[in-house]
């Protein structure tokens, strides 16, 4: 009987226009993966789109239609009906290149022949944004031993890009259902807490240096355009606080995994603190000041280390001028990686 290695959940709503890219970028590679796109209640061709695909692959293609809930409504639906060995998610307007895809098959595999347990892989990404010929991609060398099997104690310092985004990450299935991970349903903006609350059950760690996933930005209509994400200030807000609440309350006691959860959520924190700055009003700008506030409440030590690092200190500049540099730090840094 041959093991399914990777589950590839790919949430879709009203995807009709890019759901096939991201299919055939996944399909052709036999049973060692099932693909389970889960329709979220689409009103377009998306369920239909999605059946052809699965008549095409039998065995291979898997389409599960349900009332729409949200991204992490489908991510969870997704967990619940895999039977793969590990679990990736690839969103339905994103895409993998298939070499690498190819690269990290004949990875796992070796891992099952040697019987040698994994619990996280971490691959690179690629912003693949609209307009942008210079493509940006996401690496982690320098914070991440390259090719081998390590524990968190032979992690180092990240840097500023190098947080450990939704798209880079292939878990094994058992520690998401392990970690009893459960998004929240009608929330944008989950991925941050699908690349946290699992880790402190990962002991094993492998980092294997291709260019994995295609990550597609720059549609207006996308959740993470700017326009979008102001509009969608208190999910943003929602998500920073679970996961403020999740460092607060689980007890992780090696010290790298910890000062990593502390690195990713301070930046969380200034996204967020940014996003408020840029809205430019009085309730946005009392809103960013209570998030800080009540950080600094529940945990001082936890506020000091965000608060006065650089990350923190830029998106707090007090007055006009200093909101001004914050917007025109944030514009920079637009620009220079590529996001929307």
């Amino acid at each position: 009987m041959t093991t399914t290695l990777v589950s590839v959940v790919v949430p879709a709503y009203n995807a009709e226009p890019y759901l096939a890219r991201a299919l055939d970028s996944l399909v052709g590679f036999g049973p060692s993966v099932e693909i389970l796109v889960v329709d979220d209640g689409s009103t377009d061709g998306t369920a239909a789109l999605a059946q052809t695909y699965a008549q095409r692959h039998p065995g291979e293609v898997q389409v599960i239609s349900k009332p729409n809930g949200g991204h992490g409504s489908a991510i969870n639906t997704g967990l619940a009906h895999a039977t793969g060995l590990y679990l990736k998610v690839v969103d339905a307007d994103d895409w993998v290149d298939r070499a690498a895809f190819g690269e990290l098959l004949a990875k796992l595999a070796g891992f099952v022949a040697d019987e040698h347990e994994v619990d996280l892989v971490v691959t690179n990404f690629v912003y693949e944004k609209v307009g942008k010929r210079t493509k940006t991609t996401v690496r982690y060398e320098g914070a991440l031993p390259v090719g081998r099997t390590f524990t968190w104690d032979r992690t180092r310092r990240f840097g500023n890009r190098q947080y450990l985004m939704m798209h880079a990450l292939l878990y094994r299935t058992q520690v998401l259902r392990d970690a009893g991970l459960r998004l929240p349903e009608h929330t944008f903006y989950v991925d941050s807490l699908y690349a946290t609350v699992p880790l402190h059950r990962v002991r094993t760690l492998h980092y294997l240096d291709v260019d994995l996933y295609r990550y597609f930005i720059g549609r207006p209509d996308q959740s993470v355009h700017e326009a979008v994400m102001l509009r969608r200030l208190d999910q943003q807000l929602r998500v920073n606080q679970l996961m403020l609440d999740h460092v607060l309350t689980t007890t992780v006691t090696n010290r790298r995994l910890r000062r990593y959860l502390l690195h990713y959520v301070g930046i969380i924190c200034g996204v967020s603190s940014v996003l408020l700055v840029r809205e430019g009003t009085r309730g946005a700008l009392a809103e960013r000041d209570r998030l800080w506030s009540e950080l600094r409440a529940a945990d001082p030590w936890l506020y000091r280390r965000m608060r006065w690092s650089a990350f923190g200190q830029i998106t707090n500049l007090p007055g006009p001028v200093g909101r001004r540099a914050t917007v025109m730090a944030y514009r920079v840094a637009q620009r220079a990686i590529g996001f929307s």
